[in-house]
């Protein structure tokens, strides 16, 4: 038989899968649909979700069956942002179609590689008109920013949106605000308004809270004014050891002023005889042990007579 021209437009539109209750509004009848499956035309992905043809399917594919089978349903986590973006962006996740369903609907069995997520206020959250449908962007990165492993990967997920221009820090703070419950909003906030404002105010609390802290390290000084070379702010400094360290919390590529004005300041440092050393946010979230036993030993070559203490990861890793 031949497909009907509005089953082929939504093919077409769908990337080639196309679900039952569709096929059945555009017209074909029950024997119709299965004449089509016996015949190889359509193959069933999930049931009641067929695909053009018997071939592997493509992530786009298998995007279009996973909403289509929990419909209504809406791309959502990673599976939103790879939508948006395509497979580059290191969120991207090949195996599982994430699908926000609307909250009441816990009955839901999700097909197989299919995950469900219940959503509060589905409908202002998702953009309907997106092919698939998909959850916003921002919504998208705060549950994926939200259910990471660490804190690390919440800094690194949120970053990534932003840095690839799919929205802005100040659009998903505005999303974060709308939330009445999600996992590390404090943290979450913080590193937003970095990320927004190009401080790094969660980056000197880190370092305080499970670098210096944590190992017994001395109390450093911060927020020195450093008037050598005009009214410069040093992050931490440990005066007594000549040591400068700068926390550099930038989660993208510097332009070439900023670089400059980093290297200035590192050079006025080893003017005045103190070491300056730069640490970002994988020595002070993702290695802060390893970090701690490195600027214990700056410290030492400066003076220090103290001992680097084990805080209880250290002795979790050893």
């Amino acid at each position: 038989m031949a497909v009907p021209a509005a089953i082929a437009d939504l093919l077409g539109i769908q990337s080639g899968v196309i679900s039952r209750s569709q096929a059945l509004d555009a017209g074909l009848q029950p024997h119709d649909l299965r004449r089509l499956v016996r015949r190889r035309e359509l193959s069933s992905v999930h049931a009641g979700v067929y695909l053009d043809h018997t071939g592997h399917p493509t992530w786009l594919q298998r995007a279009w069956a996973g909403v289509l089978a929990t419909a209504p349903a809406a791309l959502s986590h990673e599976s939103a942002i790879r939508a948006v973006c395509g497979p580059g962006l290191r969120v991207a996740e090949d195996r599982i179609i994430h699908v926000a369903v609307a909250r009441e609907r816990r009955s839901l069995v999700a097909p197989p590689g299919v995950r469900i997520h219940h959503l509060a206020d589905l409908s202002s959250k998702t953009l309907w008109h997106a092919s698939p449908p998909r959850v916003r962007i921002e919504q998208a990165a705060l549950d994926v920013a939200a259910g990471a492993p660490d804190e690390l990967t919440t800094i690194a997920r949120l970053a990534d949106v932003v840095q690839a221009r799919l929205t802005t820090a100040d659009r998903i703070r505005t999303a974060l605000d709308g939330r009445t419950r999600i996992a590390r909003r404090d943290f979450i906030a913080g590193v937003l308004g970095d990320v927004a404002a190009g401080t790094c105010s969660v980056l000197e609390h880190g370092y305080l809270s499970r670098v210096e802290r944590p190992h017994g390290l001395p109390a450093a000084a911060r927020q020195c004014r450093d008037s050598a070379r005009g009214p410069v702010l040093r992050d931490v400094r440990y005066a007594a050891y000549a040591l400068d360290l700068e926390l550099d919390g930038r989660l993208f590529h510097d332009n070439a002023r900023a670089r400059d004005l980093d290297l200035d300041r590192d050079l006025a440092s080893a003017v005045a005889g103190r070491r300056a050393v730069r640490l970002g946010w994988g020595q002070v979230f993702g290695r802060p042990c390893r970090t701690a036993a490195a600027v214990g030993r700056l410290l030492t070559r400066g003076g220090w007579c103290g001992q680097v203490r084990a805080c209880p990861a250290c002795r979790v890793a050893a």
